[in-house]
């Protein structure tokens, strides 16, 4: 296959592939994985994506790049260094950690793409982790000793926290909140959002019964499957569950992506990398996007356009869109924006089903769209995730397999 080609300028660009993906099964906050450190959960994903390319030597590994949310408790430190550490990987193997948030992953993916795009490493390993189950409360630290009165521990867990008093308040309600500003804005009601969480649960307990998961997901001693699925849900049974974040309003902990914990991990390398097996998908656009905080549900529309544009292509020639479900309300609102057929969207379900650890669902979607294309032999795919305080980030991926 063609690995180089000329930019714009002439210049010589080398083309960045998929080799691999994995993850570990997503457990429930306070579920299996609850006494795993997330240092311990990222070491695995390390391990099982390196057990896919058993012919590679890890001293060629040029760099790993990770993704991590919250890097405030045992994630801390950089927890990508410590994941290679920990995974036994030679200690000449460099690493670094990310933070954008739910986007984080993902990030590390695109990064690490660029990487061998400008021809600085062959071989990088990017992926992330989050243990929302293990995150800290926190304390602001004094600026001088023995203060007078009493200080809040904060939880880490999820948003926003230790607020600057500077930002404006529409820009920091909740992320519930700001999803039932974006159902009011679209007119996306309950019932359409209890259906699509339906559909994410059906989804994935069909793919993982199908064995499609088989080969993407890294068995944990502590657990085997993801931990959030229920196949036995309905429309009917999310009807009686009472709204989170407004008495009259339409989230639900149904209609919503949970609390979790897992890790996820890609190799990605140049076309002559010589990894001993062959790519499954090119990184052909990248896109990001930013806009007010509290639309950030809606930011996925215009980082995949940007993506699409710079692979060359449209909305038209996709087959296969992996998109995080952080909401449903703003899963069907980007969905509705692209146009594209809602059946092709999450088709091995979602993150409300799977589960949302954040730090480790863009690499998520990321395995899982190339594994779709791989497995349908379609050639374009989208994978897309929205990111807290108003940001976003999609990848098109053509598949080579």
């Amino acid at each position: 296959m063609a690995n180089a080609h000329p930019d714009d300028r002439g210049a010589p660009v080398t083309d960045a592939y998929l080799y691999a993906a994995t993850r570990t099964p997503f457990g429930r906050f306070g579920g299996a994985l609850a006494e795993v450190r997330p240092d311990d959960l990222a070491a695995a994903a390390v391990t099982g994506v390196l057990a896919k390319a058993p012919g590679l030597d890890p001293e060629r590994i040029g760099d790993v790049v990770w993704g991590c949310a919250n890097q405030a408790g045992e994630d801390n430190r950089n927890v990508g260094r410590m994941a290679v550490l920990l995974a036994g990987l030679p200690v000449s193997v460099p690493a670094v950690t990310v933070n954008r948030l739910c986007g984080s992953s993902l990030d590390a993916a695109m990064q690490a793409s660029r990487t061998v795009e400008a021809g600085d490493a062959d071989v990088v390993l990017a992926g992330g982790v989050e243990s929302m189950t293990r995150a800290p409360w926190v304390l602001p630290k004094p600026s001088r000793a023995f203060p007078a009165g009493n200080t809040t521990a904060v939880s880490t867990t999820l948003g926003w926290r230790l607020v600057n008093e500077r930002m404006p308040a529409e820009w920091t309600v909740s992320l519930g909140e700001a999803n039932e500003q974006l159902g009011e804005r679209f007119g996306i009601g309950r019932e359409r959002q209890d259906a699509f969480a339906v559909r994410s649960h059906d989804l994935a307990h069909a793919a993982w019964e199908a064995g499609f998961y088989d080969d993407l997901v890294t068995p944990l001693e502590q657990l085997a499957r993801d931990e959030g699925i229920r196949p036995g849900s309905s429309v009917e049974k999310l009807a009686g569950l009472e709204p989170s974040f407004r008495p009259d309003g339409t989230i639900t902990a149904g209609n919503a992506s949970p609390l979790n914990d897992g890790a996820s991990a890609v190799l990605i390398g140049s076309g002559d990398a010589g990894l001993g097996l062959d790519p499954i998908a090119r990184f052909a656009g990248r896109g990001t996007y930013a806009l007010a905080p509290q639309d950030f549900g809606f930011a996925p529309v215009e980082a995949a356009d940007r993506a699409l544009a710079r692979a060359g292509i449209g909305w038209d020639d996709v087959a296969a869109v992996e998109l995080n479900e952080a909401f449903a309300v703003q899963s069907i609102a980007c969905v509705d924006a692209w146009g594209v057929d809602p059946e092709i969207v999450n088709a091995k379900g979602g993150a409300i089903a799977i589960g949302h650890p954040l730090g480790a669902s863009g690499g998520r979607v990321l395995g899982t769209l190339a594994h779709r294309l791989r497995e349908s032999g379609d050639r374009w795919g989208v994978a897309a995730i929205c990111i807290g305080v108003g940001q976003a980030l999609a990848v098109v991926l053509e598949n080579v397999s």
